[in-house]
């Protein structure tokens, strides 16, 4: 019998994060019910909000194209969507 396998859609977790540029390292640091980001690269020209997407990546075992910055480009909160990868529904 051929059966018919969907994709399923877990829902997105989203992240409270305040972001320090131009930091000395790399590194995240988990407070309260958020997380802070300490980063290397100034908050100009989108930088700092691409190696925070880079960091969290990293931090979090997931690919960078399922985190997404839905509000705070330009500021130092942030709120990060995440999205689960996508699979086969289980059996």
């Amino acid at each position: 019998m051929n059966q018919i396998r969907r994709r399923v859609k877990i829902p997105a977790v989203i992240l409270k994060i305040r972001v320090i540029p131009k930091s000395s390292r790399n590194f995240i640091q988990k407070e309260n019910d958020s997380l802070k980001a300490y980063l290397t690269k100034p908050a100009q020209d989108g930088l700092a909000n691409k190696q925070l997407i880079e960091l969290l990546a990293d931090y979090l075992n997931t690919k960078k194209y399922l985190i997404r910055i839905i509000k705070g480009q330009s500021s130092r909160n942030k709120l990060v969507e995440i999205d689960a990868p996508t699979g086969p529904s289980p059996k």
